[in-house]
């Protein structure tokens, strides 16, 4: 019963009746605030286990942060993590925050392809795609249509097959075996289509980046619609992201 108690403290109530509005309980790590305290950038850079962190200005890159952290722990009066959970971008260098700057992550619905809110906003099929991933992304993107988060109440959906699919989502750092594969089932998904990436192995490759078991040339060949950074991406960032995506309030 006392550990009922301790996920109850940790977690909430199980149902959540607006994603869009709900504060994250427990220890959750969202987007970043730096502030423009001086410090020694190379120490703080040293910490970081992706060189997420940049310089001139300091920045950090959620595409490749593991949100471990570690840097906010050694650099506590110049980096905090928010609870901040809505941080989905259709832009890459959106993805990007900078020292004094503490404004959401920007969605820019200028920059999404007409036919994705035409088509999409009240009904959109996915087909996920564990490309090398270590499983973490892909259980919080089923947790994502569970009893609790409930997806499926905005029409979206994850499918069996790419041909029932209206787009994927691609898990992983992408391996030089799933290269392929990834390209069949991208193939196999009926135009127009939709490619979220989700998180930070998907987005940049993450620990794994600079490993020669890797082939992410698949991304270089087409334009991602959404990236959902995190390690692994949070339900709540998974469903208002595709909510921002597909245009839906």
């Amino acid at each position: 019963m006392f550990n009922n108690f301790k996920i109850l403290y940790h977690q909430g109530k199980q149902f959540i009746p607006d994603v869009t509005t709900v504060e994250v309980p427990g220890i959750f790590r969202g987007r970043p605030i730096i502030s423009t305290e001086s410090v020694d950038v190379k120490k703080l850079q040293s910490v970081c286990p992706t060189k997420a962190i940049g310089e001139n200005p300091v920045s950090i890159d959620m595409g490749k942060c593991t949100f471990c952290g570690a840097c906010s722990i050694a650099f506590p009066t110049k980096i905090k993590f928010t609870k901040d959970y809505k941080t989905a971008s259709n832009e890459r260098e959106n993805l990007i925050v900078y020292e004094g700057v503490e404004t959401p992550i920007k969605f820019d619905p200028n920059k999404t392809r007409k036919e994705i809110h035409s088509l999409f906003k009240n009904s959109l099929k996915l087909r996920q795609i564990s490309a090398a991933g270590d499983n973490s992304c892909e259980w919080e993107l089923n947790a994502a249509g569970n009893v609790n988060f409930d997806m499926g109440r905005f029409g979206v959906e994850f499918v069996a097959s790419p041909r029932h699919a209206d787009g994927i989502v691609i898990t992983g750092p992408i391996s030089e075996n799933m290269a392929e594969p990834l390209k069949i089932c991208y193939d196999a998904t009926p135009s127009p289509k939709v490619i979220i990436l989700a998180g930070t192995d998907a987005i940049s490759g993450g620990i794994f980046n600079e490993s020669p078991a890797l082939n992410r040339n698949f991304l270089n060949n087409y334009k991602i619609d959404l990236y959902l950074p995190g390690n692994p991406t949070h339900p709540l960032t998974i469903i208002n992201g595709i909510l921002g995506l597909i245009g839906k309030k």
